[in-house]
């Protein structure tokens, strides 16, 4: 990994801070709530394959093993503890309160763990700042224990989304893209975890990616060019089967293309120009700012798409590549 050019002025670190969180402010909202890690390990149960009642890699041990590959590979650098996001809640209660109703269950009677699960840990002694916005590196990942088998046995394979990329300090978006992100990663213990997450790091190349997204400030739509741009991307989930099948995915839906809209004009960072124009690295921001309304399932897989649409979009501009969006 080429991360030299990256380093800041804060100079270089050796410890992990762990009382200060990877960000005060929300990078995923939704239907999530937010959770430490203390509250995690002391609370929350661990679901165990059915056929043998032995835990799943639990939520814990997956931000554990990242935290101790991060300090691993940047071990002379400042790293904060995990901003965690938890969803969809799995209730449950001890065999002595079978019978009780749930209005009268004790608080040592009632079990809970959740369902899915994202979490962000930031380095942010390797920064960069594009268009005035601070940039830090960013490592985290997402847990579904929907995409498990539960009824299987130890051994099976359990499936986690893993990432590498920068968070913008502005507004906690996330940028993700694909040389930094493993969608579907498949693993039957945490070793194999590990080496995967060691693997993915290693081979990011963060100075290509800060470069591919400070191209993004080159470029600049006009509004009329926007608004025809928005316009496709609400007709684009509407297209018959056969033409949506030649055109480059979209992952957002109409709702996150309304806020993008609403944004345009208000967002206090990212919003357009006095004559209307907008260049790509803000409208890619105004994308990251509207998938934080995914729910956990989809939104590191929307974080990379936004990335790959604005590339696109670029290249379409500069005539390197044709893209139905544009024209």
């Amino acid at each position: 990994m080429n991360e030299v050019s990256l380093i800041n002025k804060f100079g270089n670190h050796s410890y992990i801070d762990f009382e200060e969180v990877s960000t005060s402010k929300p990078f995923l909202q939704a239907n999530t709530e937010e959770f430490t890690l203390t509250e995690i390990r002391n609370y929350h149960t661990i679901p165990c394959f059915a056929k043998d009642n032995e835990p799943l890699i639990s939520h814990c041990d997956f931000m554990d093993i990242a935290a101790q590959v991060t300090g691993d590979i940047f071990n002379r650098e400042t790293i904060l503890s995990p901003s965690i996001r938890l969803s969809h809640p799995i209730k449950g209660r001890v065999p002595e309160a079978k019978n009780k109703a749930a209005k009268d269950l004790l608080e040592h009677e009632k079990t809970l763990y959740y369902e899915r699960m994202a979490f962000v840990i930031e380095v942010p002694t390797i920064s960069d700042t594009i268009d005035g916005n601070t940039l830090s590196l960013t490592i985290g990942g997402v847990k579904s224990y929907s995409l498990d088998n539960l009824n299987s046995k130890k051994g099976s394979d359990e499936t986690f989304k893993v990432f590498i990329g920068f968070k913008n300090l502005v507004c906690t978006n996330l940028c993700v893209w694909s040389d930094g992100y493993k969608a579907d990663l498949r693993v039957k213990s945490l070793e194999q975890l590990k080496n995967a997450i060691y693997s993915l790091i290693q081979q990011y190349n963060a100075s290509l990616h800060i470069k591919r997204m400070k191209d993004f400030t080159n470029y600049n739509l006009s509004e009329r060019r926007f608004v025809q741009l928005i316009g496709r991307c609400k007709l684009y989930n509407y297209l018959p089967a056969h033409i949506k099948a030649g055109i480059s995915p979209l992952l957002f839906g109409d709702n996150q293309i309304s806020a993008i809209c609403k944004d345009y004009f208000k967002d206090e960072s990212f919003c357009r120009n006095e004559a209307g124009n907008i260049n790509l690295w803000k409208m890619y921001n105004l994308f990251t700012g509207a998938n934080k309304s995914s729910y956990i399932d989809t939104f590191l897989d929307r974080s990379m798409n936004a990335f790959m649409f604005v590339d696109e979009i670029k290249n379409a501009m500069d005539g390197t590549q044709t893209s139905w969006f544009i024209k």
